[in-house]
């Protein structure tokens, strides 16, 4: 027999579905190095790699035979050769631009476990989609906000969630896009360095967020009464000071977000909330030029900069905070802890807090790479973000079905494991 790669599904799967991966043909026992690869838009090139062992029929299959210590990983891993990938140039961090096309992933199967690997025995291709069949993909222009809504296949009306991404600005739709897949009506707000938005994170003004907020609510595909909020970083924040001061809010998720305001001074009528102070002298820069900026920020319980904590127990809303332990861009779990005590101090419901050990800040939908290190917008140079790439990966693939059973909880009255699908 010639040796083949079989995939399952065969041909196309949504990026955060698991995949398949099995290899016949092969010679009983045989020993075979596996490479996956892909490029991103930017044509930059991600890679993994694993050494494994066929069975005595001369079949492999991921799912039960477990990565021999050499490559990328070891042990039985049968989703290792993505989640493991890697750029092959440092602080690239793998993003998804364009949401209507796929990324393609290539394996390649070698013999044995040299280095560099031997003769190719078997190659084959899968595309990794972002978009569900029957996904609409809606630009938004209204008023002044720019935005992407995605509506599922169907009549609806559906659940709806703005998603916010962080200080890194512009307009990224993958994580909409995957959500809405699902049954959410999702809405990828851009804020700032993105079109006629201010080019830099100075100043933000609530009354912006409050039109996409009413935008919404008044959308016939969007189920009322209120909306969800899903915001990571940056976004988190901007989520809980939305939840704060606006009204048509009944759910919040925030993935590793503060509870004080950063980065930016934030108004809304007649308030403003100042950011958190900054400490320069407690960023540590290792030989290679990386930054750990962990201990960067002020605490937000001490002197002035208790202003910068927003005032989330005004919200009308039911709060998620999910937490990667290992977050090396800020405090991610103490400020989640220091939410829940302004919270229940108020009277208002504890909020879900779930704690992620090994995970770093960039918690993103299943299967994305983890991204150790990459350029700070804000720092202006590369820093750890921190986490532990398998722990990272489990970390994103719970914290996905935490986020979609939170808000089918919270915005349709269904209890969560009903159904994937509303």
């Amino acid at each position: 027999m010639v040796p083949s790669v079989r995939f399952s599904p065969a041909s196309r799967s949504l990026f955060d579905e698991p995949l398949a991966i099995a290899v016949q043909g092969l010679g009983p026992r045989q020993q075979v190095t596996l490479r996956t690869s892909l490029w991103d838009e930017m044509g930059e090139l991600f890679q993994a790699c694993a050494r494994y062992q066929a069975g005595d029929d001369g079949g492999l299959d991921l799912a039960r035979c477990p990565a021999l210590p050499g490559g990328s990983f070891s042990g039985l891993e049968p989703m290792g050769l993505l989640w493991a990938l890697q750029p092959q140039k440092p602080f690239r961090r793998l993003v998804k631009r364009d949401v209507q096309t796929p990324f393609l992933l290539q394996l390649e199967v070698f013999e044995g476990h040299g280095e560099p690997p031997g003769r190719l025995l078997a190659q084959a291709q899968h595309e990794r989609a972002f978009l569900r069949d029957g996904v609409r993909r809606v630009p938004v222009r209204e008023g002044r906000i720019w935005a992407t809504l995605f509506l599922p296949p169907g009549n609806g009306p559906f659940p709806g969630i703005i998603d916010l991404y962080g200080a890194g600005g512009g307009l990224p739709e993958y994580r909409a896009c995957l959500l809405a897949n699902y049954g959410f009506a999702v809405l990828a707000l851009a804020f700032y360095g993105y079109e006629d938005l201010p080019k830099e994170m100075k100043e933000f003004h609530l009354e912006y967020f409050e039109e996409a907020v009413n935008y919404m609510l008044q959308h016939t595909q969007v189920k009322g009464p209120g909306i969800g909020l899903l915001g990571i970083s940056k976004g988190g924040d901007l989520c809980i000071s939305m939840a704060s001061f606006l009204k048509g809010i009944t759910a919040t998720a925030l993935i590793n977000g503060s509870v004080a305001n950063v980065g930016a001074v934030l108004r809304y009528k007649d308030i403003t909330i100042p950011p958190l102070g900054v400490n320069a002298k407690h960023i540590k820069v290792n030989k290679s030029g990386i930054a750990d900026i962990v201990d960067a920020l002020n605490n937000p319980l001490e002197g002035p900069d208790h202003q910068s904590f927003i005032p989330l127990e005004k919200a009308e809303c039911r709060f998620l905070f999910i937490v990667g332990q290992d977050d090396r861009n800020w405090k991610s779990e103490f400020f989640a802890v220091e939410g829940s005590k302004r919270l229940q101090a108020h009277g208002k419901e504890k909020p879900e807090i779930v704690c992620y050990p090994g995970a770093g800040h960039y918690i993103e939908p299943p299967f994305f790479p983890m991204c150790a290190a990459s350029m700070h917008v804000l720092v202006g140079k590369p820093v750890v973000w921190g986490g532990e790439p398998k722990a990272h990966c489990e970390a994103q693939i719970d914290a996905w079905q935490q986020i979609q059973a939170f808000f089918r909880k919270h915005l349709t009255g269904k209890p969560s494991g009903t159904s994937n699908k509303l």
